[in-house]
């Protein structure tokens, strides 16, 4: 009895993993269908079938990529921390430690970063994950800052979010391009103060 047929749904997952694994092997130049269809033990022609052309498939792939890297998803433990302040220091520790433990898909997310320079549906996508990962945080920051006035010197949940979502960002960024100058620790630390700075609101 033959084995029952993937659905569509089940191909293009089987192709978009494919897919991540040739570009985290070769980089986004190296992201063809050809490719990806032998990564993935399909057909040239399948995968065509499900991603008409080589942009369509690279820019399914910067959504996946874009989901696993600025995408907040809060932990448990994380939620049910009763001090909002608390909760907020958490998870800027949280997702330092996610991002810089996954550098892969931190360099796709620059590759993809550098195209955007001059493409304006990659930089219109990457915009758009970057704003839903900040009004994330911005949604913690507000339950740590309520009825709160910016001040000089104070932070606003914005400007939290904003500096937050630089600082976890920056981390694997050095961390990956420049290991042999970059005291990860130390960039660990400080920026957490920095943040601490930020959330004490007068």
């Amino acid at each position: 009895m033959p084995g029952q047929k993937a659905t569509e749904a089940e191909r293009r997952e089987q192709i978009l993993t494919a897919a991540y694994e040739v570009a985290v092997r070769r980089g986004i130049d190296g992201l063809t269908v050809r490719a990806v269809a032998a990564r993935a033990q399909l057909s040239h022609g399948l995968v065509l079938f499900h991603f008409k052309r080589k942009a369509q498939l690279g820019l399914a792939l910067l959504d996946r990529v874009l989901e696993q890297t600025v995408s907040l998803r809060v932990p448990d433990q994380i939620s049910a921390l009763r001090d909002p302040r608390e909760r907020l220091q958490a998870l800027f520790r949280h997702e330092m430690r996610r991002l810089a433990e996954e550098p892969r898909q931190t360099r796709l997310l620059l590759e993809y970063w550098a195209r955007g320079g001059h493409n304006a549906v990659i930089r219109a996508k990457i915009s758009a994950g970057l704003e839903s990962y900040r009004a994330a945080f911005r949604r913690i920051a507000d339950e740590a800052l309520p009825g709160k006035v910016s001040r000089l010197g104070k932070g606003t949940p914005a400007g939290i979010a904003a500096a937050a979502v630089s600082l976890i960002i920056g981390y694997p960024v050095q961390a990956m391009i420049d290991p042999e100058h970059f005291d990860g620790r130390e960039y660990f630390t400080t920026a957490q103060g920095i943040l601490g700075q930020l959330s004490m609101a007068a």
